[in-house]
């Protein structure tokens, strides 16, 4: 069973420098727990501008549709996924992420 270890940085900059296609082992399994863990209040991406602008959102009610929009957006996908990447860190380490 894979454990979340928040020591592991080269991760996190392994997943900055490349956010789509394949990515190492570890950094898969990382992501896999990150993205399975319970979905009530899980952070999503919903595009709000057509390939422009995505608008951070959670979801509740157990994901059955129901999305709370925040007031936070980014202006590329790549920023986008990064930002919802650091926010699934805090959430797992209970601490910041410490790389911009």
């Amino acid at each position: 069973m894979y454990h979340f270890d928040a020591s592991r940085l080269d991760l996190a900059r392994e997943y900055k420098a490349r956010p789509f296609g394949e990515h190492s082992p570890d950094l898969q399994y990382l992501l896999n727990l990150m993205r399975t863990r319970e979905t009530d209040g899980r952070y999503v991406l919903v595009m709000t501008r057509p390939h422009a602008q995505w608008t951070l959102a959670r979801l509740t009610d157990n994901n059955n549709g129901a999305l709370r929009l925040t007031n936070i957006t980014f202006d590329s996908l790549e920023a986008a996924e990064w930002g919802v990447f650091k926010m699934r860190w805090e959430q797992m380490a209970g601490a910041a992420l410490p790389i911009e």
